[in-house]
């Protein structure tokens, strides 16, 4: 029987769960999408019960395959979502969904006690997110539901509810605390005195160091990692130079674990904000709602010259093009507000020969927005390489473009198979498997000053 771990990567959409072997190839792999229901104000929310009973039968599943010893199972999931479960871990609330509207006047209430938003923000890593700030969440059922609040023992993260259905253990973890959460105070590290003095740390379970494990059924079961974390782990293990990371997809977050400097009111007003890695320092993060903005700006080129929203996904980088593009199309180079928008929608699409010139100019005006939100990341740190993950990493243009805007670094599309399962696997790699970490985990495809 060959030796595996198990990881449960539960996205928002799509619950997976994958088989790696020593060498961190994947051998078996099963993905499940269930339908969300509506929480008791009627908004959507993750079916927290049917989610817990497709763990434990995915899992069963598993440790029946005959070719395959599972050795260890740790968990990766989003952030900013919290499970209230009862003294046996049964959940009593729905999974409250972390872009319900937050109440505007028990947030203002909560800030003006603990020194106003600004301080309160900059203490926390945090802006000001609403049910983003999953602390703001138990915050709320204390003063809306306090025969709820009563009620609960435990508050967990997602990925340690569901590593608590395997283990039956309860912990919390510093990567799920560290996340926008308003918790934790970074200067302090520790629970902020909000959180303490409205009675909510005896809410949360001890929290304990992502490489240790419970042992259960002869099995190693780790306490599970936020995933934007854990995507971070398979770079940070293999690679020893400075760098930042530009994660891409809906967001465009980047993110640079090697900046450990506090965050500023003009970074927060930036849309920056600190992540917690495993090992409890912190990475210092800038946002761009970047692919959201593609999207749709793709949807109002394809819709002007009567072309498919696919074909954008082929289309050739044309150096030629560029100069003219940047002499027509003029901005800004200081937008006062530059995390809003690109510009892009402001052209009148008329003004484009075709469909091809009109998407040049898109891609164009993101990365110009993305070079302004990295740099936010990359002041006075030593970082010399440029990783791009997720969608725009395949975009040719984008990254051909995105080099010209960095060129004194190195700039990579970077490609990892499942970046936070492998993540989560690699965080207790040392207590499952008797091979040394590979070297090829991480594929890279370097682009030099825009000319690849």
């Amino acid at each position: 029987m060959r030796p595996v771990i198990a990881i449960f990567d539960i996205g928002k959409t799509n619950k997976k769960l994958f088989l790696f072997d020593e060498d961190y190839h994947i051998v078996y792999e099963r993905s499940v999408r269930l339908a969300e229901i509506t929480d008791e104000d009627g908004f959507p929310c993750e079916n927290v019960h049917e989610l817990g009973k497709l763990v434990l039968v995915e899992f069963k599943e598993a440790s029946e395959q005959k070719e395959f010893d599972i050795k260890a199972v740790n968990f990766s999931g989003y952030g900013a979502s919290l499970v209230y479960v009862d003294e046996k871990g049964k959940p009593l609330a729905p999974l409250y969904n972390y872009l319900k509207p937050y109440p505007e006047k028990l947030q203002e209430e909560l800030y003006s006690k603990y020194g106003g938003q600004e301080q309160f923000c900059i203490d926390t890593a945090s802006p000001a997110l609403g049910s983003l700030n999953s602390g703001l969440q138990l915050y709320r059922i204390k003063k809306e539901q306090p025969e709820l609040f009563g009620k609960i023992k435990y508050a967990l993260h997602l990925p340690q509810y569901i590593s608590s259905l395997i283990s039956g253990q309860f912990v919390n973890d510093i990567t799920g605390i560290g996340c926008h959460t308003a918790m934790w105070d970074f200067k302090k590290n520790d629970y902020h005195q909000w959180i303490k003095q409205e009675g909510l740390t005896s809410k949360f379970p001890p929290i304990i160091s992502a490489e240790s494990v419970f042992e259960n059924h002869g099995y190693k079961v780790g306490s599970g990692l936020h995933d934007s974390s854990a995507a971070l782990i398979p770079y940070l293990v293999s690679i020893k130079e400075p760098f930042v990371l530009l994660s891409t997809g809906t967001w465009s977050i980047s993110l640079n674990p090697f900046d450990h400097s506090e965050l500023t009111a003009d970074e927060l007003n930036k849309d920056c904000l600190c992540y917690l890695q495993y090992t409890c320092k912190p990475v210092k993060a800038s946002r761009l709602f970047a692919g959201h903005e593609h999207e749709e700006q793709v949807k109002r080129i394809a819709a002007h010259f009567n072309r498919s929203a696919g074909e954008f996904n082929t289309l050739s980088f044309n150096n030629g093009l560029i100069p003219r593009l940047q002499q027509n199309f003029k901005q800004d180079l200081n937008p006062v507000d530059f995390t809003r928008s690109s510009g892009f929608e402001q052209w009148d699409l008329t003004m484009f020969g075709n469909h091809n010139e009109a998407y040049h100019q898109l891609m164009l005006d993101l990365v110009r927005q993305q070079r302004y939100s990295t740099q936010l990341v990359l002041k006075d740190t030593r970082v010399k390489r440029l990783f791009v993950d997720g969608g725009f990493s395949h975009n040719e243009i984008y990254m051909n473009l995105l080099a010209r805007e960095f060129p004194k670094m190195e700039v990579c599309a970077a490609s990892v198979a499942q970046a936070s399962a492998i993540g989560a696997a690699l965080v207790i790699h040392s207590l499952w498997n008797q091979k040394s970490i590979p070297g090829d985990i991480i594929g890279l495809k370097s682009y030099s000053n825009g000319s690849h």
